[in-house]
């Protein structure tokens, strides 16, 4: 079966050839013009994405000697994500779908993101997945292959979000997080003591506004300086890892006491290239002997080689349609 996928949730146009579940080709274009914004303006994006999808498209064909009536599956993420992007880039693959009279099947991009360490890992269940982006903060139950129950999520701030507005009250610039990883390599870790919100709760959400918050009051009364800017990261980042690990033993222990034992736990999205967040939770987890996945590098920020991926997972010939269908909507599994 070769799939042809799409990608177009946010400020990267991308597209995929999967071939009987191995990556062919994948492309992955970043737009550069946010960079002057400071953040991501949604006309902006969905203007790139519709100039960039047919070139990107039509070299992808040439290059690879491809007659598109020879793809047999057309792909897209449909949600969640920018609309005026996601009608870009579902408009376009069902554009093709129908022209070559071929199925076209409507992805979730956090399906996407959940099943991405599945392409290079077996998982041994039951599986938690730990979901870090730019603009969600997720953690998933997984009894098994087919079952995925959302358990909880951040009631305010996405954890990529919040590097990026901490970023931007200090003035690096964005995208955020890379700039924070790469301050926080000279900075004391120790120099700030900062809000660590819902870690003293036993609950399976996050919470990250306050600690925005906290960083925007301190601004305010600290003289901004290159050495101020290098601990505040150092702490930050290293505070936000201590979040994440409160918060996984939170879980953990809840799932435990609904006699639920994790044998492993993903870590998925952007953030999760972030070396000290990655290190810090191998850490954690390595004590409790659990294993530990992450998708391949080229999965781990919005790309459509997950999107493939999940679409080659879930694909079932006989229910494909041509035109767009409901996506399956994600509830919270209640276990408190």
């Amino acid at each position: 079966m070769l799939i042809f996928a799409v990608e177009t949730s946010c400020d990267e146009t991308s597209l995929c050839l999967m071939k009987e579940g191995k990556i062919l080709k994948h492309l992955v274009y970043s737009q550069e013009v946010h960079k002057l914004h400071g953040g991501v303006v949604p006309e902006l994006a969905s203007r790139s994405h519709l100039e960039k999808l047919q070139k990107l498209t039509i070299g992808l064909f040439e290059n690879e000697n491809l007659d598109p009536s020879n793809i047999d599956v057309f792909t897209a993420t449909c949600g969640p994500g920018l609309i005026g992007s996601l009608l870009v880039g579902s408009t376009f693959a069902k554009s093709l779908s129908i022209g070559f009279n071929k199925p076209f099947v409507p992805m979730n991009h956090l399906e996407g993101h959940v099943l991405s360490t599945s392409y290079n890992n077996r998982i041994a269940y039951p599986h938690l997945v730990l979901l870090l982006t730019g603009g969600h903060t997720h953690t998933y139950l997984m009894k098994n292959n087919k079952s995925v129950d959302l358990l909880g999520e951040s009631l305010d701030d996405a954890i990529g979000e919040v590097f990026d507005k901490v970023a931007k009250l200090i003035g690096l610039p964005y995208p955020g997080g890379a700039e924070i990883e790469k301050c926080a390599l000279d900075g004391d870790k120790y120099s700030y003591i900062l809000p660590q919100p819902l870690t003293n709760e036993k609950n399976f959400n996050f919470s990250f506004s306050g600690l925005k918050t906290h960083i925007n009051l301190m601004i305010k009364k600290e003289k901004i300086n290159d050495r101020f800017v290098k601990n505040l990261c150092a702490s930050f980042q290293n505070n936000i890892s201590q979040i994440l690990i409160k918060k996984l033993e939170t879980t953990i222990q809840i799932l435990k006491e609904n006699n639920l034992s994790i044998n492993s736990i993903s870590v998925v999205g952007g953030v999760s290239n972030n070396a000290y967040i990655k290190n810090s939770i191998e850490k954690y987890i390595a004590s409790k002997k659990i294993e530990v996945y992450y998708p391949i590098k080229e999965m781990m920020s919005d790309n459509a080689a997950m999107i493939a991926w999940a679409c080659h997972t879930n694909f079932r010939k006989e229910k494909a349609n041509i035109f767009f269908k409901e996506m399956p909507k994600m509830k919270i599994k209640n276990y408190l």
